[in-house]
């Protein structure tokens, strides 16, 4: 019983590191979480509802950012990029597919990337609330953001609660979004925490 007890303690442990470990990697996007309370400060002040976060669309914002990282910020991208005019990528199918999304669940969505120098915090937000994007953060069809980031780039994507831009997969199940986070450290730990609490059992 007592060896039963330890490696149940053992295992407590190891799994309360995981799960804090795994915790503290996912809160390092500030200025996407600043941008996120500047953008709903911005709506709520014009009486519209919060918009909620969208993890879909974050993959999305994110894969896109990183598309973008290597341009230069301009008097011609982002945010002043003449409509009709933004850039196209060959491979947009293929960052659908990293985010387990299709084309018939995004297409009312909204894709707004920035470029500002540093990201810096109120040139960010006045990138998009003093903009033509301000017409997309003003409707109230979108209902959910995504935001990423990547170098002097950073992506907001609007979505709606239609089936044509809520960015749901349909087949996405809470359990296998955690797994799928972890990393190949994680997945060894939780193995080891489930081998030592079998030996300890028996």
């Amino acid at each position: 019983m007592a060896c039963f007890q330890r490696y149940f303690y053992l295992s407590l442990i190891l799994f309360s590191i995981v799960c804090i470990h795994h915790t503290v990697n996912c809160d390092d996007n500030d200025e996407e979480d600043r941008l996120l309370q500047g953008i709903n400060s911005y709506r709520t002040s014009l009486s519209l509802p919060t918009l909620a976060n969208n993890d879909k669309a974050e993959c999305l914002a994110e894969e896109v950012a990183e598309q973008f990282k290597n341009q230069p910020c301009t008097n011609s991208t982002g945010a002043n990029t003449v409509p009709g005019t933004e850039p196209q990528f060959s491979d947009f199918p293929n960052l659908l597919n990293k985010c387990k999304l299709n084309v018939t669940t995004t297409r009312d969505g909204a894709i707004l990337p920035a470029c500002v120098p540093n990201l810096a915090q109120d040139i960010v937000l006045s990138n998009y609330t003093r903009s033509q994007y301000s017409g997309s953060l003003n409707d109230t069809k979108y209902t959910g953001i995504g935001i990423g980031s990547d170098d002097n780039w950073i992506v907001v994507i609007l979505t709606t609660d239609t089936p044509t831009g809520n960015f749901a997969t349909g087949s996405s199940v809470p359990i296998s979004n955690f797994v799928t986070k972890m990393s190949p450290f994680q997945l060894l730990l939780s193995v080891m925490m489930g081998i030592f609490f079998l030996i300890g059992v028996y």
